[in-house]
C-alpha cells in the first residue's frame, strides 16, 4: 500500500478521492486551508493539515509516493472578477507545491484539471487534441498548470496525469457537493425542491439542440474518483497524460430539471433568462484516452441515479440533526 498526499481534500471531488484511496487501502494525508473545504468533509482515518499548498515544502517530504492535486479556485464568474485570486492560487500555489515535490523527490502526480481549458469547443465530443481556448481566467490558470506540469515531466522526469473533469456530480455516503455561492446546476434545482429558492433559472431556451437548453456532460463523482487511483498506476516517469473525464452522454438544462422532478417528488418552476455570455450549445467529452490509457470505464452514467445520490446527500446535510455542509 501507498502514502498520498492530497491537496484539497476537505473539496468536494478531493474528499470524494481520499475516501476511495482510504477505502483501497493506502494511507492518506489531507492538506487544506478550509477556505472552501470543510473540515467535516476530511475522511476518517486520514491525517489532516490545515495548510497552504504554498508551505507545501513545510509538510511534503520522501515518505509520500505521490500527490493528488485539487487545491484550487474553481469559481468561473469569480476569476473574472478576481483574476489576481487565480493566477497566485492555481498557478503560483502550483509552482510552489511542483517546488517542493521536487526537493521531497516525489516524482508522481494526478492534477485535477478542467474542460474548462478547451473553451468554446471546435469538435462534439471533445477530444484531448482539440484546440485549448480558455474563456475564463479560472480556465486559463488551469490550462497554465497543464503547462507547467508538461515542462517538469519532460525536464525533471516527472510522472504526472491530468484529468480534465466535464460536469461533476452526485454524492458518494456523507461527501457531496455543497458551495457558497452555488453555481452548478444540479445542486441548484436540488434546493429549489428543498423549498431554498423559488424557481431555477434556464438561462437560453434557443440553443441549436433538441429542446433549446444547452446540453452538459455529467460525470458522477465516484467513477471520478476511481479514475484518479487509476491515473497514479498509470503514470511514467518522464511523461504528462491528459485525459478527459465524462460519460460521453449530453443532457440538456430541461433534461435535468424533469430528473430532479421525478426523483424528488418536487414541482420545479422555472424561469427563462436570456442567454449567459459564453455558454456553449453542448460540451461533451470524449473519454476514449482515459479508457486506453487507464482503463477507466464510467459505471453510474444514469442521470436519475446520480441525481438521486445528490438528493441524499442535500437532505442529509441540511436536516436539523445536521444542518451543515460537509463538501465544497
Amino acid at each position: 500500500m501507498s502514502n498520498y498526499l492530497v491537496t484539497g481534500g476537505a473539496g468536494y471531488v478531493g474528499s470524494v478521492v481520499a475516501q476511495h484511496l482510504l477505502e483501497a487501502g493506502h494511507t492518506v494525508t489531507v492538506l487544506d486551508n478550509l477556505s472552501t473545504g470543510f473540515r467535516a468533509a476530511v475522511p476518517a482515518g486520514a491525517t489532516f493539515i490545515e495548510g497552504d499548498i504554498r508551505d507545501a515544502h513545510r509538510w511534503l517530504d520522501a515518505t509520500y509516493d505521490a500527490v493528488l492535486h485539487f487545491a484550487a479556485f474553481s469559481q468561473v464568474g469569480e476569476s473574472v472578477r478576481q483574476p489576481e485570486k487565480y493566477w497566485t492560487n492555481n498557478v503560483g500555489g502550483t509552482m510552489e507545491l511542483l517546488a517542493a515535490m521536487r526537493t521531497a523527490g516525489v516524482r508522481t502526480l494526478v492534477f485535477s484539471s478542467t474542460a474548462a481549458t478547451y473553451g468554446e469547443p471546435v469538435n462534439t465530443p471533445i477530444t484531448e487534441t482539440d484546440p485549448t481556448a480558455p474563456t475564463s481566467p479560472y480556465g486559463a490558470t488551469k490550462l497554465a498548470v497543464d503547462h507547467m506540469i508538461t515542462g517538469e515531466a519532460a525536464a525533471h522526469g516527472l510522472a504526472a496525469v491530468s484529468l480534465r473533469y466535464f460536469n461533476v456530480a452526485g454524492a458518494y455516503g456523507r461527501h457531496g457537493e455543497r458551495h457558497d455561492p452555488e453555481s452548478h446546476l444540479i445542486p441548484l434545482v436540488l434546493q429549489v425542491a428543498q423549498g431554498r429558492r423559488d424557481a431555477i433559472s434556464v438561462y437560453g431556451d434557443d440553443y441549436p439542440t433538441p429542446d433549446g437548453t444547452c446540453v452538459r456532460d455529467y460525470i458522477h463523482v465516484a467513477d471520478l474518483a476511481e479514475a484518479h487511483l487509476l491515473a497514479v498506476a498509470a503514470a511514467r516517469p518522464g511523461e504528462h497524460l491528459i485525459c478527459n473525464l465524462g460519460n460521453g452522454n449530453g443532457f440538456s438544462v430541461r433534461e435535468v430539471i424533469e430528473t430532479v422532478r421525478k426523483v424528488t417528488g418536487h414541482p420545479i418552476p422555472e424561469v427563462t433568462a436570456p442567454r449567459r455570455d459564453g455558454d456553449p450549445a453542448v460540451l461533451v467529452a470524449s473519454a476514449r484516452t482515459a479508457t486506453d490509457r487507464l482503463g477507466w470505464r464510467p459505471t453510474r452514467t444514469d442521470l436519475a441515479g446520480i441525481v438521486a445520490d445528490a438528493w441524499t446527500f442535500a437532505r442529509a446535510t441540511t436536516s436539523p440533526e445536521n444542518p451543515g455542509p460537509t463538501g465544497d
